[in-house]
C-alpha cells in the first residue's frame, strides 16, 4: 500500500484539470529551451511522469514539447534520458511515426532511445526496417561520422533479433558477418588513451603506444580478446568486446536464415583502420576465401580456442578469475554452436574442450564452467567416439550431491536437463538412475525449483524407476531435514555439543542410524530399501517437522505426486500398477509428522486409488486381500479416514462379476463380513481415547458397500437389513456415543433407510446399485436409432443466431 502523502500526490496528478495541464506543459517547454538543465526542470519531468502514468487513458503531448523530450534522449545525462524516455512512453502512440528521426540518424542511438524504438514497434516490418537501419548504420566509415552509437547498434540489434528472427535477410548476414569478422579478429592490439611506458624523459614525442597485456601480466603475443587488458581501449577493441557479446546469438540467428546463392567478392578485405593480422594463425589468409557466414564461423572458433588458451593462465586479480571463468562458458557454448552448424569442426574442436574438462573436471569450484563442456559432449561426443560416462558421472553424481546448496548451478542444471530431455534420453539414457540426486535440489530449495520438476518429472518415471520414485516423492522432507543436517554436522566439530540441542544432529551423527541417513543422501537408484525402519527414521527426524525448509519442502509433495500419477498410468502394467497400490496402503502411515502433511498425502492416495482402480477394476480382485486386511482393521477408521473411505467404496464398487468374471461368492462374502465387523464395531462402542468419532462419511460408505454387496450374494440380504434395523432402533432411542453431531446421526439413518427400502426388492437394488455398464455410460446422443439426436439437432438450430 502507499503512504498518505503518495496516495495525496496520486490524488493530485489524476485530478489536474485540462486547463492547468496546458499551462503545466508550456512552463516545462520553456525550461527545456534553457541550455543549461537544472533541479527544476528534473523535478518537473517526473511531475509529468507520474501525471501521465496515473491517467487510466494515454495523452498527446504538445509537438513543440514532444519534440524536446525526443531530443533529451541523446543528452549527455543518463538522469534525462530516462525521465524522457519514461514520459514518451506513455505518450507515444503504438505506429511510433514521431520516432522517425532518432530511427534514421542512428548517430544518436543509445540504450533508452533503442528501447522506446524497440517498444513502439507495431508490426514486423517496424521490426525489420529497424534492423536494416541499424546494420547501415554499422556500416558508416568512423571518418563519415560519429562512431560512439556503434556501442549500442550490437546489443539494440540483438534485442531486436530476440523479439523478431525472421526479420533477417542474407543481405543483412552477409553485411554483419563482416563487421564481426574485422571486429573479432583484426581488432588493434595496442592499448588505446595513449597508455606509455612513463619515465624521466617521456614527452608527447616519445610516447609510444604499449601493447596490450594478458590477464597474468605478459605481453599478448596474438590478436586482442576480451580477456586482453591495458590502461586504456581503442575503438575496435571496444567492439571486439561488444561482438564477442552477441556472437553465440548472431550464430544462432544467420544459422535459420536460408543461405541461399551467396556470391563472394574475390577483393573483400576488411576495412578496420590500424588493423593487426595475426602472426600465429596459420588459417588466416585461407579463411579470406570462405563466404562471409563460413569466414565468421571459423573466426568465431578461432577466438574460442583463444579464449580458452588464455583461461589456463593465472589471473592476478580474484575478479579476472571470474571473469575467466564466464569467458570459458561463452566460449564453449560459441564452440558448441558453431560444430553444430559445421560438424567437420567437431574434431578440430574437440581436444581443448576435452583438455579443458580434464583440467576443471577435480575443481568443483569450476561446476558451471563444466556444465557448457558436458553440453558439447552430449551433442558431439557420438561423432567423436569419447566415452561420456565420466562426464555424467560428475554432472549428475557429483554435482547435485555436493553443490545441491548453489541456488545458480541447481538452476542451470536443472535448465540443462530440460532443453536436452531429447538428446539426453537417446545419447545418455543413464542420466535416470541419478534421480534420487536430482533431487537434492527439490528437497533444498523446493520453492526455486519445483516448477522445472513439474516439467521434468514425466520424463523421468518409467517401469523401473516407478515404485523407487513414489518412496522418494514421499520421503522428499526426510531429505531436506537431512541435507540440513549434513551441512551442519561440517560445519561444527563432532566434540563440540550439537548447536541448539538437536536430537536429530546427534542421531545423524550415530553410527548405528547412519544407514539410514545415507540411503536419503545416496546418489543412484537401487541401492538399498528403509521401508522396515522408515518409523525409526521419523522418530529421528520430528523436531525437523517445523523446520521452514522441511514444511515448504512438504507442500511441494502434493502437486509432484499428481504428475507422477498421471504419468505412471501411461507407462506401468497391471504387475506394477497392483504393486503401487500396495505401496498407497501402506506408505499412508509411514509419513514424516509434519502438519497437514499427512492430509494432504491422504488426498492424493484416495484421488488416484479411485483412478487406477477404474482404469484396471482387475485390480480389486488382485489385491482383495491387502484391501481386506486395510478395510477390516479398525484403527484405520480414524487415523486413516481419507484413504480408508476410498478403499472402501472400491471394494463396494468393483468386487462384482460384471468388473471381474473372477470374483466369487466367497470373495463377496468375505468383504461383506470384514466391513460388517468394523461397521459394528464403530457403531456400537465409543471412538477410543484421544480420538474423535468416525466421519459420517465412513459410516454412510460402509454402510453403501454393505448394500452393494449383499445385492449381489441374496443370502446377505437379511444380515445387512436387520444391522439397518438395529441402526434406526438405537438412533430413535437416544444420542449415541460414535456420533457427536445430531444432523449427522439423522443423515446416517436416512441413508440407512434409503439402503434398507431397496434391498426388499432385490432386483431393483442390484440394478440400482451396481447399474449395467450401457447405463453408466449412455450413448443416446450417438445412437442414430432414437430420437434424441434428432432433438439435439433441432434444439441447436432454433438456439443457434440466424
Amino acid at each position: 500500500m502507499y503512504s498518505h502523502g503518495s496516495e495525496s500526490l496520486i490524488k493530485q496528478a489524476r485530478e489536474i484539470q485540462e486547463s492547468e495541464l496546458q499551462k503545466f506543459y508550456s512552463r516545462l517547454v520553456k525550461l527545456l529551451q534553457i541550455k543549461e538543465l537544472g533541479h527544476e526542470t528534473l523535478d518537473s519531468l517526473q511531475k509529468l511522469h507520474l501525471i501521465l502514468s496515473t491517467n487510466k487513458y494515454a495523452r498527446t503531448l504538445p509537438p513543440d514539447l514532444q519534440k524536446r523530450l525526443l531530443l533529451l534522449l541523446s543528452s549527455p545525462s543518463e538522469q534525462l534520458q530516462v525521465l524522457s524516455y519514461a514520459v514518451l512512453r506513455e505518450t507515444l502512440p503504438s505506429s511510433g511515426e514521431e520516432l522517425n528521426t532518432i530511427q534514421e540518424n542512428v548517430s544518436q542511438l543509445n540504450t533508452h532511445a533503442a528501447a522506446l524504438l524497440i517498444s513502439q514497434a507495431g508490426s514486423r516490418a517496424d521490426l525489420s526496417d529497424l534492423c536494416a537501419q541499424l546494420i547501415r548504420g554499422l556500416e558508416v566509415r568512423p571518418s563519415e561520422g560519429p562512431s560512439r552509437s556503434l556501442m549500442f547498434t550490437l546489443p539494440v540489434l540483438r534485442s531486436v533479433l530476440s523479439l523478431s528472427p525472421d526479420c533477417l535477410t542474407e543481405e543483412h548476414v552477409t553485411a554483419v558477418s563482416k563487421k564481426l569478422v574485422d571486429w573479432l579478429r583484426y581488432a588493434s592490439i595496442v592499448q588505446g588513451g595513449g597508455a606509455s611506458s612513463g619515465g624521466f624523459f617521456t614527452g608527447p614525442r616519445s610516447r609510444q603506444p604499449l601493447p596490450t597485456a594478458e590477464l597474468d601480466g605478459s605481453v599478448s603475443g596474438d590478436f586482442f580478446t576480451v580477456l586482453c587488458m591495458g590502461q586504456g581501449f581503442t575503438e575496435d577493441q571496444w567492439m571486439n568486446v561488444y561482438s564477442f557479446s552477441m556472437l553465440r546469438h548472431w550464430l544462432l540467428s544467420c544459422h535459420s536464415v536460408s543461405s541461399g546463392n551467396c556470391t563472394m567478392d574475390a577483393d573483400d578485405r576488411s576495412e578496420v583502420d590500424g588493423s593487426v593480422v595475426s602472426m600465429v594463425s596459420a588459417t588466416s589468409s585461407s579463411s579470406r576465401l570462405l563466404p562471409p557466414k563460413e569466414r565468421l564461423r571459423e573466426k568465431a572458433f578461432q577466438y574460442s580456442q583463444r579464449l580458452i588458451e588464455q583461461c589456463d593462465r593465472k589471473a592476478q586479480k580474484k575478479a579476472d578469475t571470474e571473469l575467466q571463468k564466464a569467458c570459458m562458458v561463452e566460449a564453449v557454448c560459441i564452440l558448441d554452436c558453431v560444430c553444430t552448424e559445421d560438424p567437420s569442426m567437431v574434431f578440430r574442436a574437440f581436444p581443448s574442450v576435452k583438455a579443458l574438462f580434464g583440467r576443471l573436471s577435480s575443481d568443483l569450484s569450476f561446476a558451471r564452467v563444466l556444465l557448457p563442456i558436458a553440453q558439447f559432449y552430449l551433442h558431439h561426443g557420438e561423432m567423436a567416439a569419447v566415452d561420456c560416462e565420466s562426464v555424467w558421472k560428475l554432472v549428475f553424481g557429483r554435482f547435485p550431491a555436493e553443490l545441491f546448496n548453489d541456488p545458480f548451478l541447481a538452476h542451470e542444471l536443472l535448465r540443462f536437463l530440460r532443453q536436452e530431455l531429447d538428446s539426453l534420453k537417446l545419447r545418455a539414457p543413464e542420466f535416470i538412475r541419478f534421480l534420487p540426486n536430482l533431487l537434492k535440489f527439490l528437497a533444498w530449495d523446493s520453492a526455486a525449483v519445483v516448477d522445472d520438476f513439474v516439467d521434468l518429472l514425466p520424463s523421468l518415471v518409467t517401469e523401473g524407476t516407478a515404485v523407487e520414485m513414489l518412496h522418494t516423492l514421499l520421503d522428499l522432507p526426510c531429505l531436506s531435514a537431512t541435507l540440513v543436517l549434513q551441512l551442519r554436522s561440517m560445519s561444527s566439530p563432532i566434540s563440540e555439543p550439537s548447536s541448539r540441542g538437536l536430537l536429530s544432529l546427534d542421531a545423524f551423527r550415530n553410527p548405528s542410524f547412519r544407514g539410514l541417513f545415507l540411503f536419503l543422501l545416496r546418489v543412484e537408484t537401487g541401492s538399498g530399501h528403509t521401508i522396515d525402519r522408515l518409523s525409526t527414521l521419523h522418530d529421528l527426524l520430528a523436531e525437523a517437522a517445523d523446520w521452514p525448509r522441511v514444511v515448504r519442502c512438504a507442500q511441494t509433495v502434493p502437486v509432484l505426486l499428481h504428475i507422477y500419477f498421471n504419468t505412471v498410468v501411461t507407462v506401468a502394467d497391471e504387475k506394477l500398477l497392483a504393486h503401487l497400490v500396495l505401496v498407497m496402503l501402506e506408505r499412508s502411515s509411514l509419513l514424516l509428522a509434519i502438519p497437514k502433511y499427512s492430509a494432504e498425502i491422504h488426498r492424493v492416495f484416495s484421488c488416484h486409488l479411485l483412478r487406477l482402480c477404474k482404469l484396471r477394476p482387475s485390480l480389486v480382485v488382485d489385491q482383495s486381500h491387502e484391501l481386506l486386511e486395510f478395510a477390516g482393521t479398525t484403527a484405520n477408521v480414524y487415523s486413516r479416514k481419507e484413504v480408508y473411505t476410498h478403499v472402501v467404496w472400491v471394494l463396494g464398487e468393483y468386487l462384482s462379476v460384471s468388473s471381474d468374471s473372477r470374483c466369487s461368492v466367497t470373495l463377496i462374502t468375505s468383504c461383506f463380513e470384514t466391513l460388517e465387523a468394523v461397521l459394528f464395531e464403530i457403531t456400537s462402542s465409543a471412538p477410543p481415547p484421544d480420538t474423535v468419532c468416525p466421519a459420517p462419511k465412513v459410516i454412510t460408505t460402509l454402510m453403501s458397500a454393505l448394500a452393494k454387496l449383499a445385492s449381489r450374494s441374496h443370502d446377505l440380504i437379511p444380515r445387512v437389513s436387520l444391522f439397518f434395523s438395529k441402526l434406526r432402533t438405537a438412533a430413535r432411542s437416544g444420542p449415541v456415543a460414535w456420533c457427536s453431531d445430531e444432523d449427522d446421526l439423522v443423515a446416517i439413518v436416512t441413508r440407512g433407510e434409503e439402503l434398507w427400502s431397496l434391498l426388499k426388492l432385490p432386483g431393483v437394488a442390484q440394478s440400482v446399485l451396481t447399474p449395467p455398464p450401457h447405463v453408466i455410460t449412455p450413448r443416446w446422443h450417438r445412437d442414430t436409432n432414437l430420437a434424441v439426436p434428432l432433438q439435439l439437432r433441432l434444439l441447436t438450430r432454433l438456439t443457434q443466431p440466424k
